[in-house]
């Protein structure tokens, strides 16, 4: 769904018996080859212990050396790795997750008291929450106009649209809407293992209370589907006192949810190539998310 070039490797034991699995895309950019990872290493089986996952990862390394990959960049927000290979350029990075398993008395309960009040206040005013494909277009819109006052950029609308209908059943986009106005959006892919709040947006100045009443519905929604657990898809660790950052780990943590901390990670396999590309992420956003953590580490 992400890309055309993409495989599984697998980790063995010994004996010979499959260990885990973790997938993987290629991006292409001119004549540079990019392994991107998706998800985090899946264990089958019994769970590997940190030891056994980071000598996974390091002939992980060596095979993308062997194919002619040029470099391994850090994989998307919602894959968090226990460990890293070594020689990797790593940061530590989390996100929170919430276990739909349990009743929704208590997931009410689990949510910071200023969540409860500004969703009560939503629902007072009338807020609505809706769900489906037709709201696609406004979804779109909402994300990219949100990421632009970050100064940052979204996919085109043609990979969006291909990447929601791609998954059928197993997407939502929700809208929240009041007084006629959408004020915000989530789109969230979802198994019976997990929902990932994937991507959202708002307007410049919504309702108080609109974007958390529409967090709350996801959770009852999902919960009744039977979906195990709901994953706020990444949270920057230790965020600079009154930033943008740490404004949204405070809102995501306020939901109630565990959080889980690992690593984002980078590696090198041609030296040129990567220096070519840490220009121009450097000229185009400042460095990619372990350019930035690290940097924001260094400063602290």
């Amino acid at each position: 769904m992400v890309g055309d070039e993409y495989g599984w490797i697998g980790g063995f034991d010994h004996s010979g018996k499959l260990k885990c699995v973790l997938p993987y895309t290629v991006i292409r950019k001119a004549a540079i080859r990019m392994v991107r990872f998706r998800v985090e290493t899946i264990p089958f089986g019994d769970e590997l212990d940190i030891q056994e996952e980071k000598l996974f990862l390091n002939s992980a390394v060596q095979y993308f050396r062997l194919t002619g990959a040029d470099m391994i960049i850090p994989a998307t927000t919602n894959t968090i790795f226990r460990t890293y290979p070594d020689s990797a350029i790593a940061a530590p990075y989390g996100t929170y997750i919430i276990d739909l398993r349990q009743s929704e008395e208590t997931l009410w309960g689990n949510l910071h008291s200023k969540h409860r009040n500004v969703v009560r206040n939503a629902i007072k005013k009338g807020v609505e929450i809706r769900a489906g494909i037709e709201y696609l277009d406004t979804a779109y819109e909402l994300i990219r106009d949100t990421l632009r006052r970050s100064k940052l950029r979204f996919m085109s609308y043609k990979a969006f649209e291909n990447f929601i209908l791609s998954l059928g059943e197993n997407i939502k986009v929700f809208v929240a809407e009041y007084q006629g106005i959408v004020q915000g959006c989530a789109v969230i892919p979802f198994s019976g293992y997990s929902a990932y709040y994937l991507y959202g947006g708002s307007i410049s100045n919504p309702l108080t209370g609109a974007t958390n009443f529409l967090q709350w519905e996801a959770l009852r929604i999902f919960q009744n589907l039977g979906v195990k657990r709901y994953d706020f898809v990444g949270v920057r660790v230790n965020p600079e006192k009154k930033s943008k950052q740490e404004g949204i780990m405070t809102f995501k943590q306020r939901f109630g949810g565990r959080l889980v901390q690992g690593y984002m990670w980078k590696y090198p396999l041609h030296s040129l190539k990567y220096a070519v590309y840490s220009l121009a992420v450097r000229l185009a956003r400042g460095g990619d998310i372990v350019d930035q953590e690290l940097h924001k580490l260094k400063c602290t």
